[in-house]
C-alpha cells in the first residue's frame, strides 16, 4: 500500500520574520494531529529553509534520533556534548539525543540554507548522547541507524533512470529534488510516500535528475 502526502499538504511552521521557513510532514509542536503522529520509527520530516544569519538557538532534545540531510548551503551545528561542525550538501548528520542533549543550528553562511531534518524514535530510551557525520555519503552505502531499527538510503537518479525501492515492511520516501514515478504515482519535490509491504517497487526519474531519501524499516 502507498499513501502519498503532497508538499502542499505539509503544515507550515517556523518563523518567517526571523528568516526561518519550515514545512512539517507530521504532527509537530503546536500543530497537533492525532492521526499523523508517526510512520514506523519516523516521527518528523521537516523541510527547513534558513536565510543567511538565521537559525535555531540552543534548545533541548531527548530520546530522539535526529538525522539531517543538507540540500543547499552549509549548516553550522553546536551541541552541549562539545561538537561544533559545518555540515554541507551530501553529508549525513546524526545526533542521538539519548538521555538528553542541547544543540543549536544556524546558517552562518552568505547563501540560503535548505535542509531536511528527520526524527526517529529509538527502540530503547536513555543512554549517552552521540554525534556522527558522514561526508559525501554514496548511493550504494545506506546509513544504518540500529537504535531506531532503520536504514537511510540516498538515491540520486539521472533523467529516466530507475532504482529499486528496498523490499521492507515499511518504507518512508521523501523527494528532495526532481520528479519520480512510484508505481502509478508521480512525486515531486516535497512530496512523500508511506509504503507498507514494499515488494518489487521501483523509482523512475522524470525528464531531469532526481534525489530521493528512503527510510527502510521493519514493522514493530
Amino acid at each position: 500500500m502507498i499513501s502519498v502526502q503532497r508538499a502542499v499538504e505539509r503544515h507550515r511552521g517556523g518563523d518567517p520574520a526571523a528568516g526561518i521557513e519550515t514545512r512539517h510532514a507530521f504532527s509537530f509542536g503546536s500543530h497537533y494531529d492525532p492521526d499523523n503522529l508517526r510512520f514506523g520509527a519516523v516521527i518528523a520530516c521537516n523541510e527547513e529553509r534558513l536565510a543567511p544569519g538565521a537559525g535555531f538557538g540552543e534548545h533541548p532534545h531527548s530520546h530522539t534520533e535526529i538525522v539531517t540531510w543538507v540540500v543547499e548551503g552549509e549548516l553550522t551545528h553546536r551541541d552541549s556534548a562539545g561538537h561544533a561542525t559545518v555540515v554541507r550538501a551530501g553529508d549525513v548528520q546524526h545526533l542521538s539525543a539519548a538521555g538528553g542533549v542541547r544543540h543549536e543550528e544556524r546558517n552562518d553562511g552568505a547563501e540560503p540554507l535548505v535542509f531536511v531534518q528527520m526524527w526517529l524514535a529509538p527502540r530503547e530510551p536513555g543512554g549517552e548522547p552521540a554525534y556522527t557525520t558522514v561526508p559525501g555519503i554514496a548511493d550504494s552505502t545506506p546509513y544504518d541507524l540500529p537504535a531506531a531499527g532503520a536504514q537511510l538510503h540516498v538515491r540520486r537518479l539521472g533523467a529516466g533512470a530507475r532504482t529499486a525501492v528496498p523490499d521492507a515492511d515499511l518504507v518512508y520516501a521523501h523527494v528532495v529534488r526532481g520528479a519520480v514515478e512510484l508505481g502509478d504515482r508521480r512525486l515531486r519535490p516535497g512530496d512523500a510516500a508511506r509504503i507498507t509491504d514494499a515488494r518489487g517497487l521501483e523509482l523512475v526519474a522524470g525528464d531531469g535528475p532526481a534525489e530521493v531519501l528512503l527510510w527502510e524499516m521493519a514493522a514493530g
